[in-house]
């Protein structure tokens, strides 16, 4: 009996889930290989989604079709919105999550996707037919020695590849805690022509609660009027949020570490790969910042209906004696009981220049990788490259046109440029300092830049669309009638006194008065009956009037993104012919020469931002090309 789909995913995390899910509903028949499927999804590291810049990836998944946000969202046990201080393109939504529930509702979605099938396994061999560049998939092959065919495969392996845990001088194979590592993919992906590298993460102890001494600790509680992600109308924001604890280390913690550095295989040798700078070990955080003598932790709950809680920032490698001893002398853990110590993590990654922006591998045609595979951390991040390639697997199955986000259109769009223009030498992480264009895109409006490109391919049900064309009627409508409507001298001078405004020297318009940078349209409507009695009447959700307040207040900034973004876009129309020889444009640079022929850019405008690659180069380009 032969087993055959049109697309087979490999790993189900989160990039292997988003991708299967999209290639299924979008009407591939799709197989999705794990090695167990009680762990789909699985929270290994923080049980936590979003974040600086994370949020809004998470939010653009929903926008699109994905479903990280909806799950989010009916798992979630807190949420907060980070950076409310500042402006609005820094707000970023993050949500503690319950950890089993997650994984449990992403299988519950997974069992029930028409065309989805599960197979638990593990993959040892992609099978391919041709040679040289014409080589490309038809199928794969497993360790309980089944032969799958398929047209398509996504590889989502994560720190399964060659995984190796280290926790002091023990080392044991395996992608996680408790689970076997897969072998095989890299070698054979090598004898194909592919790079590979080692990457290391880490995470954490995880405490008993019943042994943490709470009255000790800085309790954070979640926001008071909390959001969500999806913009599903069917979801709804968490009720009975549980709260976080902020937990201080000490001199007399540092020190205790600083005993175990002999032993830590990140100083000793044993671990050769590349680690993350913005989430750095507990142990890489006393060797940077040596003169600190106290460094902020954050204990979390992972779940409604277990005592198990996660302490962020404290990941190790160190000995489990030591990370013990350490954890006693901090105030509140005096007798805290370890469900499991912290280990890093290494595992193999392919360096992602080796991809199109499609996610398609340029040497096998078929091939896609997706999350850490690609050299990302991050649930956000893996999820988001995930959804793109089982988007675009279904796709190229169909001869259609794979779709690729710009830089000015998704985080999603500069995450992946990213990743194929410029390569990783570290786990990359997403920021919003990595968008040029990030008040363009902000979380509060991946709806308005991503649902009608979600909806035309399929993903976006006609529903959802229907209520963003409905919210994007009510922004408009809420806009004009500020623009309308006119406040006299005298009419709100107390009001604007009040928060720390100058009163009116003339009439104005509403608009101008929301202008403002201390007036919100909340505030000002308890003011003006003629705008409360608008919102009203009309029912306008503070979704709606967030949306408008925001655009009138950063009118002036989003159209400047705007104007640089298209000026860009004439480099990214301007095409390189696939086999250009640039050895032979002499008036290249060297190392632009070596740059462009590796990484084979599809336009100028993805040259640019090759590192290396100069503005003298470019013209160059643009002289041979037409400027």
């Amino acid at each position: 009996m032969r087993l055959c789909y049109d697309i087979v995913v490999i790993g189900a995390g989160h990039a292997g889930c988003e991708a299967a899910s999209a290639a299924a509903r979008l009407g591939s028949r799709t197989l999705l290989i794990t090695i167990d499927m009680e762990k789909i999804a699985s929270m290994s590291c923080n049980p936590a989604v979003g974040g600086v810049a994370k949020g809004q990836i998470v939010r653009e998944i929903d926008a699109l079709g994905g479903k990280m946000g909806r799950i989010t969202d009916m798992s979630t046990i807190q949420f907060r919105m980070l950076n409310r201080s500042k402006g609005a393109a820094m707000w970023s939504p993050r949500a503690q999550c319950d950890k089993a529930e997650f994984s449990r509702l992403w299988r519950r979605e997974l069992e029930n996707t028409p065309n989805l099938y599960l197979w638990q396994d593990s993959v040892t061999e992609i099978l391919v037919d041709g040679e040289g560049e014409k080589v490309r998939v038809r199928g794969v092959k497993t360790r309980m020695g089944v032969e799958i065919e398929c047209s398509r495969v996504v590889l989502t392996a994560g720190t399964f590849l060659d995984g190796m845990m280290h926790c002091g001088d023990a080392q044991t194979e395996g992608g996680r805690a408790g689970d076997q590592a897969s072998h095989g993919i890299t070698a054979q992906l090598r004898s194909l022509g592919f790079e590979s590298g080692r990457m290391k993460t880490g995470t954490p102890a995880r405490l008993d609660a019943r042994t943490i001494n709470f009255d000790a600790l800085e309790m954070q509680e979640g926001d008071s009027q909390p959001c969500k992600f999806s913009y599903d109308t069917d979801t709804e924001v968490v009720k009975h949020q549980l709260p976080c604890f902020m937990v201080y280390t000490s001199k007399r913690v540092h020190d205790i570490l600083r005993t175990g550095f002999e032993r830590s295989p990140l100083f000793n040798g044993t671990i050769s790969g590349i680690g993350p700078r913005y989430c750095p070990s507990i142990e890489d955080k006393l060797r940077t910042f040596a003169d600190k003598e106290q460094h902020q932790l954050f204990l979390e709950p992972e779940g409604r209906n277990t005592n198990e809680y996660y302490l962020n920032g404290f990941s190790s490698s160190l000995p489990y004696e030591v990370q013990l001893e350490a954890l006693h002398n901090i105030v509140g853990f005096e007798d805290v009981h370890v469900y499991r110590p912290g280990y890093a993590i290494e595992y193999d990654y392919f360096p992602p220049t080796q991809l199109s922006h499609t996610l398609e591998t340029k040497l096998v045609e078929g091939l896609y990788f997706a999350g850490q595979v690609n050299g990302t951390t991050g649930y956000e991040e893996a999820a988001a490259q995930g959804l793109m390639a089982g988007i675009n697997a279904h796709r190229s199955l169909r001869g259609e046109e794979g779709i690729v986000l710009k830089r000015d259109e998704a985080y999603i769009g500069v995450l992946i440029d990213d990743l194929v223009t410029k390569g990783v030498d570290e786990p990359y992480r997403m920021f919003t300092s990595r968008a040029e264009y990030r008040i363009l895109l902000r979380q509060d409006n991946a709806d308005v830049r991503l649902t009608p490109l979600g909806h035309e391919i399929g993903l976006v049900s006609e529903p959802k669309y229907e209520n963003l064309l409905k919210k994007n009627r009510a922004v408009e409508s809420l806009i004009s009638m500020l623009r309308k409507s006119a406040v006299k001298i005298g009419e709100i001078d107390n009001y604007l006194i009040s928060i720390g405004e100058e009163p009116l020297s003339q009439g104005k318009k509403l608009y101008d008065i929301v202008l403002r940078s201390n007036v919100t349209i909340n505030s000002l409507k308890n003011e003006f009956p003629k705008l409360k009695s608008f919102i009203e009447s009309n029912n306008l959700s503070d979704e709606v009037v967030e949306q408008a307040e925001i655009q009138i207040k950063y009118r002036g900034y989003i159209e400047r993104e705007k104007y640089y973004a298209e000026k860009m876009h004439r480099l990214e129309e301007i095409a390189i012919p696939v086999n250009f020889d640039y050895n032979a444009l002499q008036s290249l640079t060297i190392e632009a020469r070596q740059k462009l022929s590796r990484i084979r850019p599809e336009t100028i405008g993805q040259a640019s931002r090759i590192p290396g690659v100069s503005p003298a180069d470019i013209n160059v380009l643009l002289i041979k090309f037409g400027r």
